[in-house]
């Protein structure tokens, strides 16, 4: 959340950001996520913001979470690379046979699945040209997201620090975890859990990947632990994960908005977009 608000302060230099309402907004969709699909806690996180950003726009805020992926990005895909390398990944053929795995099915229907990303492709491309022609200022508003990139210092000192510092506490939590559970807490067991768990969330068909999480890290971890022992151990530490972030989340969802009915909220925002762009 620290990394998001620097992200924001560059993009609304002048402009009082509260690192309050921004833990606020960042916890609230963390924990919407642990429990909602399809990342339906990023829209309820943006709304928060927005109202506590005076002449904050959605064309702007939204670009600042794809900033703040970057590292996460760059970092995960060391992570598989290294993963790879290692040849406990499981191919297509195995990934198709395994039980929930919400990706399997791209696997299973190629051709279907590049024929849905074809389309959603071409309508979010339709969607930006129709809202550029529509909106005036859309171009610079959107590119004020990306500010922060036009100071590389500075987003390294003020952003990718703190999101590495971010996967360091990650890894250690799942050293923790593995030493909790009485299974062999290593540097690379625990790589290899983060590794798993980055995966199971690449497509966002159920909240925090369960039930992918659990297939994949079975298949992972087969060669150094039994597979009730690893069902265990990720099921547990997925629960206590889920418990912390929504109490977190749903705590502070109620002290911004006074209400916990996050569903309402993601309407509310999407209202305040349409209607945003009407005048133009």
């Amino acid at each position: 959340c620290f990394a998001w608000r620097n992200i924001l302060a560059a993009a609304y230099p002048g402009v009082r950001i509260r690192r309050r309402g921004v833990f606020g907004a960042y916890a609230a969709g963390v924990g919407i996520n642990a429990i909602a699909p399809a990342r339906a806690g990023d829209l309820v996180k943006l709304y928060l913001v927005k109202r506590r950003i005076e002449g904050a726009t959605y064309p702007t805020l939204a670009p600042t979470l794809v900033v703040e992926t970057l590292v996460d990005f760059v970092v995960a895909t060391g992570l598989f690379a290294w993963a790879l390398t290692l040849g406990v990944l499981p191919s297509r053929q195995i990934v198709g046979q395994l039980p929930s795995v919400d990706w399997a099915w791209p696997f299973r229907h190629l051709w279907a699945a590049a024929a849905i990303l074809g389309v959603l492709f071409l309508l979010g491309l339709g969607a930006f040209l129709v809202a550029r022609r529509r909106v005036a200022d859309f171009r610079r508003q959107f590119e004020r997201g990306f500010a922060i990139l036009g100071d590389v210092p500075t987003y390294l000192r003020r952003v990718a620090s703190w999101q590495l510092l971010s996967w360091v506490l990650r890894l250690a939590s799942v050293f923790f975890f593995l030493r909790a559970f009485d299974l062999a807490a290593t540097v690379r067991n625990a790589l290899l859990v983060q590794v798993v768990d980055s995966l199971s969330t690449l497509l966002p068909f159920t909240p925090g990947g369960a039930g992918t999480k659990q297939g994949l890290l079975a298949y992972v971890l087969h060669d150094r632990f039994s597979v009730s022992a690893v069902l265990s151990f990720s099921v547990g530490m997925n629960i206590a994960l889920v418990a912390v972030n929504v109490v977190v989340g749903f705590a502070c969802l109620f002290l911004l908005a006074r209400t916990i009915r996050w569903r309402r909220l993601a309407a509310a925002q999407k209202k305040d977009e349409s209607e945003g762009a009407a005048p133009a």
